[in-house]
């Protein structure tokens, strides 16, 4: 990891800069796939994974038997572990749940808001060269509480054209109607207009590469909804000399191991801690399975010294992590005044493979600097908020003149009249 110290703010936007491709570069990819499967669906859908995934298909539904194998499959232990991460999810996403909101905003004038669950939703599971069934919890479990009555999962198909068993079991687990083995760009096609064999749904979540998230991102020009614009993953940590130099790397390369994309960013007060932490990552990263994709990650990756907490903090803030590891001796400062960031590790002992699995947190978040505005995967991203009104005669007696005379300013007649006729039928 290169390391730059005390950039001046002038140079943080290019410092802070994400290792992905402009949308610009996609987009024509993704128009064309999405144009092929409106117009051919399945028949689009196959001949995208045969050239994609390099597999043929002779029907993209997973079967119930195939299902009762990835049961049968998975040890005890496996499944014990991720029905343990399961009732945290469920914990802390039922725990979200809030009351209808009622009040008379004046004598006669009754106004309440309530939840209401996403009739359709699709899932968008990555597969490849790491299948995220703790992807299926995190989307499926809250889908589930929220009501939802059509819960559709795609993910890729491996080379003999199946999907993972960790994945099938947690859909299983979960309550999800429909699996469909379906990858990439054509999954986010065939989930927004709806094919023969996939359902059209009203949004779509998960996480997926810079083609997937090119493709959710389109999908909005149809009508569908989407989580958020989430890309390939990254992690920011906020340390200084009290923090362990061992954990800091194995941190970094958490995350580093998603993938070629992803990038890692370590902010320190202390010069001797970023040189022990980019020592241990070289050592560490020698013994990782992945680590020729954890390497090219590493590549796009930086070691920011600051001089105080206060700078740290701008340039956490500028960057907007989608994940933001804080390992430092006073780490309320930042807990307290952080504004950016999808979700918040505290202290040494709190890793981020902790969100990622288990704790009961959601692990689908904001990239890419979207969480200065957007918040990740939660209960209410599931439902949506109706709002009612219902008034009473001496309600609209009293309210009504003044929307009769808001309207009437606004030069919106009809909008008087519906107040006037109802006024008068009251006078008589």
């Amino acid at each position: 990891m290169k390391t730059y110290i005390n950039p001046d703010q002038s140079e943080w936007s290019t410092l802070l800069k994400r290792p992905t491709k402009t949308v610009a570069a996609i987009e024509d990819t993704v128009n064309q796939v999405f144009y092929d499967v409106k117009t051919h669906g399945d028949a689009a859908i196959h001949s995208y994974t045969l050239k994609f995934d390099r597999v043929s298909l002779d029907t993209m539904l997973v079967s119930k038997s195939e299902i009762e194998d990835a049961v049968n499959g998975i040890s005890g232990e496996l499944k014990a572990a991720i029905q343990l991460a399961k009732s945290n999810i469920e914990r802390f996403h039922e725990a979200q749940q809030t009351e209808k909101v009622h009040l008379n905003t004046m004598e006669g004038v009754e106004c309440w808001q309530e939840k209401r669950p996403i009739q359709k939703v699709g899932l968008y599971i990555p597969g490849g060269t790491a299948p995220l069934f703790s992807t299926v919890l995190m989307l499926a479990v809250p889908a589930k509480i929220a009501g939802c009555k059509e819960i559709v999962l795609c993910s890729p198909p491996n080379k003999n054209g199946t999907i993972a068993k960790e994945i099938l079991y947690t859909a299983q687990l979960c309550g999800v109607t429909k699996i469909v083995k379906v990858g990439g760009i054509q999954a986010i096609a065939g989930l927004t207009f709806g094919t023969e064999s996939i359902p059209q749904v009203y949004k779509i979540f998960g996480p997926g590469n810079q083609f997937v998230t090119v493709a959710k991102q389109i999908a909005t020009k149809y009508g569908v909804a989407i989580d958020m614009p989430a890309g390939p993953s990254e992690l920011l940590v906020m340390a200084d000399a009290s923090a362990n130099p061992t954990y800091v790397a194995s941190d970094l390369l958490s995350q580093a191991e998603h993938g070629s994309d992803s990038q890692v960013i370590l902010v320190t007060t202390s010069i001797d801690l970023a040189e022990s932490v980019n020592k241990e990552v070289a050592s560490q990263l020698k013994e990782l399975p992945r680590k020729d994709m954890a390497s090219d990650a590493i590549k796009n990756s930086k070691t920011i010294v600051v001089n105080d907490f206060e700078t740290a903090l701008s340039l956490i803030d500028a960057y907007g992590p989608e994940h933001f590891i804080v390992a430092t001796i006073d780490n309320d400062y930042f807990v307290e005044n952080i504004g950016n960031a999808g979700s918040v590790f505290i202290g040494n002992y709190t890793p981020e493979s902790a969100g990622d699995y288990a704790s009961g947190t959601n692990h689908t978040l904001p990239t890419n600097g979207y969480s200065k505005a957007y918040s990740g995967v939660n209960l209410d991203s599931f439902q949506k908020s109706m709002t009612f009104q219902k008034i009473s005669k001496e309600g609209i007696k009293t309210i009504g003149p003044a929307i009769e005379l808001m309207a009437e300013a606004e030069g919106l007649q009809a909008h008087k009249k519906a107040v006037t006729l109802r006024l008068k039928d009251l006078e008589s």
